[in-house]
């Protein structure tokens, strides 16, 4: 097990970190000792405020090899990629090129003219309807749209079981009528698209002019250059969703062919943290470079699914994910981009924080009400596997109680 050195802990923190070199021993053996405890191969965890670094540890190996973990290593993120989704799409609203409420057909005709699942006949065949109600961007960002998950979604699973041949030649189904329900899916994936229609660049691109480099994230792309896969943390799994972690091959990723918005990123904890410092910052980054209007950040921040549920799934894919419930017995929203909990995490969050994590078990949180933000990154499957879970909780009690 490995720790990352006091010189390089010292260089991410600045001087925040020498000023809280005692308290912050104390998230370090949070870390050491729970990656032992829980059996997880390597993490890396950051916490901050609006402008400095407060906490950041490295701990474990990058893969069997025995190579350590250290606080730049990159983690591919997932679904942590859809935050910046919809920061870029946000921004072409703002300029008046998109209207968050109006059909996303006019710039993706495909999505014009799609059907929604009814239910299924007694061969088990699906049974669909032309759509009603003119899909948004604001659907797609609030996983309101009806694009849905087949892991977490039962009606998308046999969807996928039984759909015809000629399904893939249309968008969807839908699941439902869009704004009728939460459900976690693809909206951002097609937020994406949108982007790209609109702005005429691709993903790649567009995030890098006009959010990672603005903001100093040098080491997030989807495209992972050969000279930096000495930092990229290998992958593990548990067959079936149980049992011991395997490792997956680690190999260097291929560039890939296409770019979505709903995951696919790489980065590491300071780059994510920079991200989630400018929403604390309400949209300004360093130097007070604007990403984003602060009025839009606070809509970021606001419950845009009024009575409706969000954060709760569950999993029909028990190798990919466990069944996700973000806060037992406690009540979730989601705003643009993030999942809003209503109600304080015990020893954690304030209410009304925000958050949401990737595949491969990547968590974050932004705390407006105490101006806080951390980032916890793992890399292995099941999603919310218990081990990854328990980690996290450990982490952010230990990063109030701490720093």
């Amino acid at each position: 097990m490995t720790h990352i050195s006091r010189r390089t802990l010292l260089a991410a923190g600045g001087a925040a970190a020498i000023r809280l070199h005692a308290a912050a021993g104390a998230v370090d053996e949070t870390l050491s000792s729970g990656i032992a405890r829980h059996k997880i191969p390597a993490v890396v965890g950051m916490a901050a405020g609006e402008k400095k670094t407060l906490y950041a540890g490295a701990f474990g190996t990058r893969d069997s090899s025995g190579v350590p973990v250290r606080i730049d290593s990159m983690f591919q993120i997932a679904s942590m990629t859809k935050a910046v989704t919809t920061v870029a799409a946000l921004q072409l609203v703002e300029q008046g090129k998109v209207d968050l409420d109006g059909p996303v057909s006019k710039h993706l005709p495909q999505l014009a003219e799609l059907d929604v699942l009814e239910g299924f006949n007694d061969a088990g065949k699906p049974s669909l309807r032309p759509l009603k109600t003119p899909v948004t961007l604001r659907h797609l960002l609030t996983h309101t749209s009806g694009f849905c998950y087949d892991t977490w979604d039962g009606d998308m699973f046999r969807y996928m079981q039984s759909r015809p041949d000629n399904a893939a030649a249309k968008p969807g189904p839908l699941m439902f009528e869009p704004g009728k329900r939460w459900q976690y899916g693809q909206g951002c994936d097609w937020a994406g698209r949108l982007v790209e229609a609109v702005s005429g660049a691709t993903l790649e691109d567009y995030f890098q002019e006009k959010i990672l480099r603005p903001l100093g994230m040098a080491d997030t792309s989807y495209i992972l250059p050969p000279a930096k896969f000495d930092r990229f943390v290998g992958r593990y799994h548990r067959e079936g969703g149980r049992g011991d972690l395997r490792e997956d091959s680690r190999t260097q990723p291929a560039v890939p062919k296409s770019f979505n918005g709903g995951g696919g990123l790489i980065s590491t904890a300071a780059d994510y943290t920079r991200f989630m410092q400018m929403i604390l910052n309400r949209g300004a980054g360093p130097g007070n470079v604007r990403i984003l209007r602060a009025r839009t950040v606070e809509s970021m921040m606001t419950n845009q699914i009024g009575e409706l549920a969000a954060g709760k799934m569950k999993s029909f894919k028990p190798e990919t994910s466990a069944d996700v419930d973000i806060q037992p017995g406690r009540t979730e929203k989601w705003g643009l981009g993030f999942l809003i909990n209503t109600t304080a995490y015990a020893g954690g969050r304030s209410a009304g924080s925000l958050a949401w994590a990737g595949l491969f078990n990547t968590f974050y949180w932004i705390d407006p009400a105490r101006q806080r933000c951390g980032v916890i990154l793992m890399q292995f499957l099941p999603f919310v596997d218990r081990a990854a879970v328990g980690m996290l909780d450990e982490f952010e009690r230990s990063v109030y109680a701490s720093v």
